[in-house]
């Protein structure tokens, strides 16, 4: 029961420790290593047991086991358990978390998984107090975890300056690559009644790509090197094959332009050539700009995004023979001074002149010219962006509603990947609310969230599998203080407010961000997600149905209007009340 409570405590902490991924620092070669040592010597204070290893024999004869510990050497408040029968005053003193956690990886031999070691520094605070560590290492989705214990011998007594020292852990081996994890450190001993005791972390293994080289993964491999070569009007292309020790024995290419795709599938002959691989597009539109993917035959394959235009055919000809030019130069001139002659001599009342103000003829060449330099926005990007939507449940049906028809709108209308919890249940049941939104923020390409009057109004408990709307701002806050330290750009966070509220709603924690109010600014909000400029000289982008005059023009944007109108009366009438 103990170890079950144990580690029901221990995944609580996991899921609520921050999702900021720290840069991996390189090795400590000053760190302090465990040591091999038994517990009768670091119960009785002997030498050459500062800071131990606890195996787990020596836990089971401590609690008299005799089956494996699931957690490994870990159990439920090491110090009572393992030092307190002699003094159990030892370990009733308040220590504060450890700090400086880092991770680092190790050398591992088994292509598929990582070994990793944690290093952290000891508080300064209670470190006279302090016994040891336990760090856990928790996957996000599994219940499973690794567990290794470090005891100091009981006569050991640190100082202030201590803290300044760097421990380190054992290995943890097998870690299967790209999967993440929550660690956690842990000082000893934990009196009860006591928050503090612990620093977490999430952290991802590198991928396959990362640990071996893309050449050596099937998943990360693409072409590297992709050859355009235009003859007559037949395009071909000359690409790298993959690595014989991957087994791609097939590929794909798909090209698009004015909205017509071309799939090809590409088998190569690799009794001709075993390195490259070259083959034809036909049938392609001159003067016409070309994008283009190929990737291997393979699923989630990676993709290579190469571009062409196809210029347009050189006819040769020879130029005209001297005995025909010069009869068709006379003819040209005597035809020219014939037109001149009758306009010269042609009565004054047939010339009519029109006089145009010089200022009406700037604005209308200025007018003129804006027309012909509209800027249509290039479909070519490789994927659309990622947009995590973030709101709060507090206000009402009316105003989730809202949120949701603002997502649609903008997944059909402004070319974006929206992510948007009530749109994955199955997900967050999965994961857990607080690991859920720690994912998306680290995969997203943007955070925007919707501020309202609820949204940093305390609700006491989860609706539906949804975070908590304060904790989530200090979520994100906290991820934008990290990025403004550390120098970073801002732009992937984004508050807006739509017009039933106010800037007064927009919480403090994201001062620093953009914010807009919906549905005016869904131009500005556009330009940021896709990195365009609205306007440059004599030039701006034109994008059906986001404009405030013709949103609604859509399904989609009468729909998010409706929304608006149904939020802004729900909101009066709760005023009224």
């Amino acid at each position: 029961m103990a170890l079950k409570i144990w580690m029901t405590a221990m995944i609580f902490c996991h899921v609520f420790a921050s999702c900021h991924l720290d840069q991996f620092h390189d090795n400590l070669t000053t760190a302090i290593t465990p040591q091999d040592c038994s517990l009768k010597c670091i119960r009785q204070g002997g030498t050459g047991c500062e800071y131990c290893r606890i195996s787990n024999d020596d836990l089971n004869n401590a609690l008299g086991l005799t089956s494996r510990n699931q957690l490994g050497s870990c159990v439920p408040w090491p110090c009572f358990t393992l030092l307190g029968e002699e003094d159990p005053g030892i370990c009733q003193h308040y220590v504060d978390a450890p700090t400086d956690l880092h991770v680092d990886f190790l050398p591992d031999p088994d292509p598929d998984s990582d070994s990793i070691v944690v290093s952290w520094k000891p508080s300064q605070y209670g470190i006279a107090f302090l016994r040891g560590f336990q760090v856990t290492v928790q996957p996000l989705s599994g219940s499973s975890a690794g567990c290794q214990l470090f005891l100091f011998q009981r006569n050991l007594t640190l100082s202030a300056s201590h803290s300044e020292m760097v421990y380190k852990s054992d290995p943890f081996p097998g870690l299967p690559l790209g999967s993440k994890y929550a660690i956690t450190v842990m000082a000893v001993p934990v009196p009860e009644r006591w928050e503090r005791f612990y620093h977490s972390k999430i952290f991802s293994t590198r991928s396959c790509a990362e640990k071996n080289g893309f050449q050596q993964c099937k998943a990360d491999w693409y072409p590297t090197n992709v050859e355009v070569e235009q003859k007559g009007s037949v395009i071909t292309v000359t690409f790298n094959l993959a690595p014989p020790n991957l087994g791609i024995t097939s590929y794909f290419s798909y090209c698009s332009a004015n909205g017509k795709t071309t799939y090809i599938e590409i088998a190569p002959n690799y009794s001709r050539n075993r390195t490259h691989h070259s083959f034809a597009l036909r049938d392609l539109k001159e003067g016409t700009n070309y994008t283009c993917e190929i990737a291997a035959n393979e699923v989630d394959a990676m993709r290579k995004l190469f571009n062409f235009q196809v210029k347009p055919q050189e006819v040769g000809s020879t130029g005209p023979s001297w005995t025909l030019a010069i009869p068709v130069g006379f003819a040209g001139v005597a035809i020219f001074i014939i037109v001149w002659v009758v306009l010269t001599r042609m009565p004054c009342v047939q010339m009519k002149k029109i006089y145009i103000k010089p200022d009406e003829l700037i604005k209308q060449q200025e007018e003129m010219k804006a027309q012909e330099e509209v800027m249509i926005l290039p479909n070519n990007r490789r994927s659309p962006p990622r947009l995590l939507i973030c709101y709060s449940s507090n206000d009402g049906p009316a105003h989730v509603n809202v949120v949701m028809k603002l997502g649609a709108f903008m997944q059909q209308h402004m070319a974006t990947q929206v992510c948007l919890d009530l749109w994955d249940s199955l997900g967050i049941a999965e994961e857990g609310s607080m690991a859920w939104y720690c994912n998306r923020i680290q995969e997203s390409d943007f955070v925007l969230v919707i501020c309202s009057k609820g949204l940093c109004r305390k609700s006491g408990h989860l609706e539906h599998g949804l975070l908590d709307s304060e904790v989530m701002v200090s979520l994100i806050g906290a991820e934008v203080g990290r990025a403004k330290s550390d120098g970073r750009d801002l732009s992937k966070y984004m508050a807006a407010i739509f017009n039933y509220s106010e800037e007064a709603d927009i919480p403090t924690e994201l001062g620093l961000v953009s914010r807009y109010r919906l549905t005016t600014d869904l131009m500005l909000l556009f330009s940021q997600l896709h990195q365009v400029r609205l306007h440059t000289p004599g030039r701006y982008v034109k994008i059906n149905n986001i404009s405030e005059e013709d949103f609604i023009v859509s399904h989609a944007g009468q729909a998010l209007q409706e929304a608006i109108r149904d939020s802004e009366k729900a909101m009066k009438e709760e005023k009224e009340i």
